[in-house]
């Protein structure tokens, strides 16, 4: 039998904020047990005052990393995909996140970090090595990568072109990504409100696709993101199968 060995965090001695700026972040019980709580408080929140609904958990793989793209709203997009997913699987989702828009102050950073579990996305300065990291998360098996391709929210709701960064991480890679649409979190929660208002959510999950045959560069990137905006558009159109809620799919 090996002796026991105790390795301390890395990041042991940082300043709080600086731990939770970082990524990958160190395990800390503290804080998964703060996203547990979160999770099930937002989750009872979605059900009862948006009255959310999921279809298609049935296309969630369940053997491997992959990614998750949808369109892109309001800021309860994240909290309906994570909710779209077991309780199990929390701590291995990761929403890419606006670097310069969540991780700049105390509050956004503790949201961003602690409750969402978020990625840090750098748009402007380094976004190579972004993309670096989603390829790096996802090929630790189990992990989920929360994407949204249009970059920024939606102002008309309408969904706007995919930017290439989706492409560019999946040309050429074994990892599924699933399309997803959000129903109604634009009418729920728009851009530039304050307050969300008792809107009905949907959240339709798509088949994954896998871009494995296709050379990594930026062809096959446009490729990519023209053949997930085109299947989120027709999610969006799709007549809504029977609801099937992720506690219904864990059921025996």
């Amino acid at each position: 039998m090996e002796p026991w060995h105790y390795d301390t965090a890395q990041d042991l001695n940082q300043p709080l904020m600086d731990r939770l700026r970082r990524f990958p972040r160190e395990p800390a019980m503290l804080v998964y047990g703060i996203r547990l709580l979160a999770a099930l408080l937002m989750r009872s929140w979605l059900r009862v005052y948006h009255r959310l609904r999921i279809v298609g958990c049935e296309h969630l793989p369940t053997d491997r990393s992959f990614v998750l793209v949808a369109n892109h709203a309001s800021h309860l997009d994240a909290l309906c995909l994570v909710a779209a997913l077991p309780l199990r699987q929390l701590h291995r989702v990761f929403p890419a996140a606006a670097e310069d828009y969540f991780f700049v102050s105390t509050p956004r950073i503790l949201l961003s970090a602690v409750i969402i579990n978020a990625l840090p996305f750098d748009r402007h300065i380094d976004p190579q090595h972004s993309l670096t990291l989603c390829q790096q998360l996802l090929a630790h098996p189990g992990n989920i990568l929360v994407i949204f391709p249009e970059g920024t929210r939606s102002v008309s709701g309408e969904i706007d072109r995919f930017k290439l960064g989706v492409g560019l991480v999946l040309a050429g890679t074994p990892y599924p990504v699933v399309p997803c649409y959000l129903r109604g979190t634009h009418a729920a929660w728009p851009k530039g409100a304050w307050v969300p208002k008792p809107r009905r959510i949907q959240v339709i999950i798509g088949q994954p696709r896998v871009y494995d045959h296709l050379s990594p560069g930026k062809e096959s990137a446009i490729q990519i993101c023209q053949e997930l905006h085109d299947a989120v558009l027709a999610l969006a159109s799709d007549t809504a199968p029977p609801v099937v809620t992720p506690e219904e799919r864990e059921a025996p």
